[in-house]
């Protein structure tokens, strides 16, 4: 579980909540949550203490107002201004304060947020699939998981639901769910505002107005800005990489016609222009090509060295066009009816997505791949229904939920004059020929529909007021429908076909293979789960899950492998659903006359035909495809624990053991170490090793301490605080590789300030204090040649924050 910092109590907006899941972005131990079932219960909840430091806190993760202590779900929460306070302003800083949170990201489309160990497959994104977190704002949906890039934005609350939620939250939940939700619009009049600026060229600025406009109408709007130098050097174009320009704002309109119908118009949108994505060089290793093919021997060939071999210089000089321009916005009318016996809510929603990015996929300063981007626009549909009933012995919930996508993607990838001595064998007289490869382009087109509909239910029976049986099912259609076609032209012009047999023709085939398809994938699926509760005393919950869920099958749509006569291999171009069963069992406690909470829960969870990303080692062939693994297992045990034995002191601790691994996937892509050669293996065998992305042992940690006292005449709070978060060593590529084994490290974060009870707070803070070198992640460039390069972390970075709210 967790918290809420000041000791200060907190008004939890009224008319917020329930939807159909919980959102991308996750965090720590928490804070309360707001929405109940209608606004009179709302009102009499919002005056809760809450988060990782204790107290009550009050979510919604089943559909209805209740405490974190009551619901048998293992579930973090934090609240904003647990957020504000720690820096966590996007889900990538909160993975420090959620030990089972993991977040990757190479660029915006290509990230993964995961829960124990699962959730995206690790690698490129394939638009084809479902993700197995799923990420809601407010009751929508966000299908994008680019989403989670952005910065937080008036946030009030973040639900993180771990394990399988696929009754209440659907086919994408097979790992969790992240839910959050912002401030409301309020019929008194509020506002915030919030600037911080630190080193790096660091500036951030915030704020949120709400009031009446009318005796029935309520306005709300939030803006966010945030800007930052990037913290990787490129020598070549004599600027910063990996920087943040992060720009949002979101306004809110409620209409309240009566007391009992709550109508609310919302509308966001959010723009990143960062200069990114790159990467830095760490090391090379042996791979199964020849001597002359490898990194070492084409690097001197054309007297090529990187930078910088030590990667926290953090230079790089890559020569290509570097952008991730990212957008995401949309409009959603929720309507919240109280009926009397129960709560009726309806969710209309239009979510759009505009991705234009350039990269340098040869990771080197060599104009060898000189153009890659493949720039997408999703625009998506949903609406959800829902009742919600509350009684003595029995609760439930039922309604339905449909979904509408269409993505449509342009690719262009182009190699440069670097290429042919680069990319062709050396003992091949084409290979001194510049223009065999120089300018060979490949233009991709591909689009994707994707339509699911689902009817659910979940009832909670009451059968003694110690027992309570909650059973759970959804049944869910899904069917997508996509093209690819990958057209290929030759530096002049000309097109590059498969009839075409000359040496020239077979040397620009070998890195881009013209290819056409169109798969389709229809298919029913139900989904089921029983949990049981027993309330053995007020303050302990003992609770045991069994969920049978599935994530829905899917299409590739960044291509497929070729057969022998060329063509598609049509088999490859669908993907099996994911089947998922999963145990849990939990207890949660609080004692020291609620002083300290203490929750514990151990998990296991199978899933067959687990979606794997393959990866083909050549430059353009294929980027990346996706494939079911036999058998996937993850299990461990997590702990949230908290104690405030005063209103001057709190501290938490919360800790995860996960042992996450392929039981069966006998032809899996192989690690680079044993690939490259004329005589390798086209696939291994890696049943029995573990998922990437997975810490065995991973801990975050914390406390607070205050003092009252005075400032300039106004009375308030000195106060220091600390978070610390620890994670054991963990693979970066799909394949376990001697190459790609990210070391543990841990990471330290401070702040000290003073806090008025008027909603002054001035305090300083200073992030990896200790300036903890570590990589977010490691890459293996293309072409086997047994380049690794990799993603440093941030720095120590320090600076200032002032936020006043009236």
């Amino acid at each position: 579980m967790t918290a809420k910092y000041p000791s200060v109590r907190r008004r939890l907006p009224a008319g917020l909540f329930t939807l159909s899941l919980a959102l991308a972005i996750a965090a720590d131990p928490a804070a309360a949550s707001e929405t109940a079932d209608d606004t009179a219960a709302a009102d009499d909840a919002a005056q809760v203490e809450g988060g990782s430091y204790g107290g009550e806190i009050i979510v919604t993760a089943r559909r209805r107002s209740e405490t974190a202590q009551d619901v048998p779900i293992a579930i973090s929460v934090v609240d904003g201004e647990q957020i504000d306070n720690t820096g966590s302003f996007n889900v990538g800083r909160l993975t420090q304060l959620t030990p089972t949170l993991q977040f990757y990201s190479s660029n915006p489309r290509n990230t993964a947020v995961n829960i124990r160990g699962i959730g995206a497959p690790f690698g490129l994104t394939n638009d084809g699939i479902e993700q197995g977190v799923g990420i809601y704002v407010d009751d929508v949906y966000y299908s994008r998981v680019a989403s989670s890039t952005f910065d937080f934005l008036d946030v009030a609350q973040i639900e993180v639901l771990r394990g399988p939620q696929g009754t209440l939250y659907g086919k994408n939940t097979t790992a969790g769910a992240i839910n959050i939700t912002t401030n409301q619009p309020t019929f008194d009049f509020e506002g915030k505002a919030e600037v911080s600026i630190g080193n790096l060229d660091f500036k951030q600025a915030k704020a949120a107005i709400s009031g009446p406009l009318s005796e029935w109408l309520a306005a709300r709007i939030a803006v966010s800005s945030t800007s930052r130098r990037g913290t990787i050097y490129n020598v070549t174009t004599d600027r910063y990489i990996q920087s943040q320009d992060n720009i949002g704002i979101r306004g809110q309109l409620l209409w309240r016609p009566a007391d009992n119908l709550d109508i609310t118009l919302a509308g966001d949108w959010n723009k990143q222009e960062a200069v990114c994505c790159g990467s830095v060089f760490v090391r090379t290793g042996e791979t199964q090509r020849p001597l002359n093919r490898q990194f070492a021997a084409l690097a001197a060939a054309q007297g090529y060295a990187f930078p910088s071999e030590n990667p926290y210089d953090r230079l790089t000089d890559l020569d290509a066009n570097l952008n991730a321009g990212n957008e995401i916005g949309g409009a959603s009318l929720r309507v919240k009816w109280d009926l009397g016996p129960g709560m009726l809510t309806s969710v209309t929603a239009w979510r759009y997505w505009d991705w234009q990015p350039e990269n340098d996929r040869d990771f080197t300063g060599l104009p060898i791949v000189t153009r890659s981007q493949n720039p997408s626009q999703q625009d998506q549909y949903t609406q959800e229904l829902r009742y919600n009933y509350t009684g003595d012995r029995f609760d439930f919930v039922i309604g339905g939920f449909y979904y509408y996508q269409r993505i449509e993607t342009q690719g262009t990838e182009g190699h440069g004059p670097a290429s042919s001595r680069w990319t062709i064998n050396p003992s091949n007289p084409l290979s001194n020929d510049p223009s065999v490869l120089g300018g060979l382009t490949a233009i991709n087109t591909q689009y994707l529909k994707n339509t699911s509909a689902a009817l659910f239910g979940q009832l909670s029976w009451k059968i003694t007021d110690q027992l309570t049986i909650q059973p759970g099912v959804r049944v869910n259609y899904v069917k997508k429908d996509g093209y690819y076609r990958r057209l290929v032209f030759a530096g002049d012009g000309s097109p590059v076909t498969a009839d075409l047999t000359d040496a020239v023709s077979a040397a620009r085939l070998a890195v881009f293979t013209p290819q056409e398809y169109a798969p389709s994938f229809s298919d029913w699926n139900f989904s089921y789960d029983l949990t049981a509760t027993w309330k053995a005393a007020r303050d302990l919950l003992l609770y045991a899950t069994y969920a049978k869920t599935f994530k829905s099958g899917g299409i590739n749509q960044n291509g497929v492998p070729n057969g022998a006569d060329g063509d598609p291999i049509l088999a490859a171009a669908t993907v099996k659903p994911e089947s998922v069963d999963h145990y849990e069992a939990g207890v949660k406690a609080e004692f020291w006359d609620r002083r300290a909470t203490f929750n514990l829960s151990a998990f296991r969870t199978d899933i067959k035909n687990f979606q794997a990303n393959v990866n083909n080692g050549q430059f353009g062939v294929l980027r990346g495809y996706l494939a079911n693994a036999g058998k996937v297992r993850t299990q461990g045990v997590e702990f949230d624990f908290s104690v405030r034995p005063s209103e001057r002191f709190r501290a938490y601790a919360n800790g995860a053991y996960t042992d996450a691994k392929y039981e069966r996937f006998v032809d899996a892509p192989c690690p680079p170490e044993l690939s490259g050669g004329s005589a390798s293996a086209p696939n291994c065998d890696i049943s029995g090793q573990r998922l990437p992305g997975v810490s065995k042992w991973a801990f975050s940690f914390g406390a607070e301490a205050n003092a009252e006292s005075s400032l300039f005449g106004q009375d308030g709070q000195f106060y220091l605080g600390y978070d610390g978060s620890y994670r054991s060593d963990w693979s970066s590529n799909p394949s376990p590789s001697a190459y790609t084994w990210i070391e543990g490290y841990s990471l330290s974060n401070f702040r000290a300030g003073f806090r008025t009870e008027t909603g002054l707070d001035i305090f300083g803070w200073v992030r990896n204090a200790f300036d903890q070198n570590y990589l977010e992640q490691l890459s293996v460039g293309p072409g086997n040649t047994g380049l690794i390069t990799g993603l440093p972390g941030d720095p120590r970075t320090w600076g200032g924050t002032i936020k006043a709210s009236f």
